[in-house]
């Protein structure tokens, strides 16, 4: 069985990335930081459906942490899947924060650019040791590094150069054969960011062709396709999830 970690992995399209790997057959790490019991619930769904999956904590943004999280991940392996390696990584933990360049502080920047962009580069950088030859790496972006939305400048950079790091990551690890590629999510109904409401979410129907915004699983989807061997001549792409937003 394939082992896949998926950084916030408690609700939204991590929560769908899960469910959905784990329909593939793939066993589950998912992570949290605010929310473990929603993390639990995930775990308990995919063991319910006959899969194997366990939560651990995690907090993208404390470089710090990441050794003590390595340490939890070897012991989850090792007691679940009776392996010493894992096969997929998807970096997908993250925040929203809507703040013009002229009022965002100093903290909230730090704080964006430390989960959007440091922390996927040394998490990946921690348990790339621990990654079997010819895994994946999904790496969750945004149409916003597309699309100029006033309010999230900060995000969207941080975000761009995830998706540059992404290519990056292809070249440094092919001679290992480990793919990487990220996913720009379009207009999403998920609570990053506060949520949709109701005129909001009509709006961003009305500049999608297909009419309507997403659901996490047309994303959580897309990664368990990209993760999976019929993708494996997929490598360094930024695959854009949005139903044909703002073209």
């Amino acid at each position: 069985m394939s082992v896949v970690i998926i950084t916030g992995g408690s609700r939204g399209l991590g929560r769908s990335a899960a469910l959905q790997c784990a329909a593939r057959g793939m066993g589950v790490i998912v992570t949290y930081n605010s929310h473990p019991a929603g993390a639990q619930a995930v775990a308990a769904e995919i063991a319910q459906s006959g899969g194997k999956a366990i939560a651990l904590p995690l907090d993208v943004g404390r470089i710090s942490t990441f050794p003590t999280f390595r340490e939890q991940v070897v012991e989850a392996l090792q007691r679940v899947w009776t392996r010493a390696d894992f096969d997929y990584l998807v970096n997908n933990a993250g925040h929203g924060l809507f703040e013009p360049i002229a009022t965002i502080s100093e903290t909230q920047f730090d704080g964006l650019f430390n989960v959007h962009l440091k922390g996927p580069f040394f998490l990946t950088q921690t348990l790339l040791p621990l990654m079997k030859d010819g895994g994946a790496i999904v790496n969750m972006t945004s149409a916003t590094t597309r699309v100029a939305t006033a309010g999230v400048a900060p995000y969207a950079a941080f975000k761009g150069g995830l998706e540059v790091l992404t290519r990056y990551m292809a070249k440094e690890f092919g001679p290992r054969r480990i793919r990487a590629n990220s996913i720009a999510p379009g207009a999403i109904r998920t609570d990053l960011g506060g949520g949709l409401n109701a005129v909001f979410e009509t709006m961003l129907a009305g500049q999608t062709a297909l009419g309507r915004v997403g659901e996490p699983d047309d994303v959580g989807r897309v990664v368990a396709t990209l993760l999976c061997e019929d993708s494996g001549w997929i490598n360094a792409q930024n695959v854009e999830v949005g139903g044909g937003y703002i073209i």
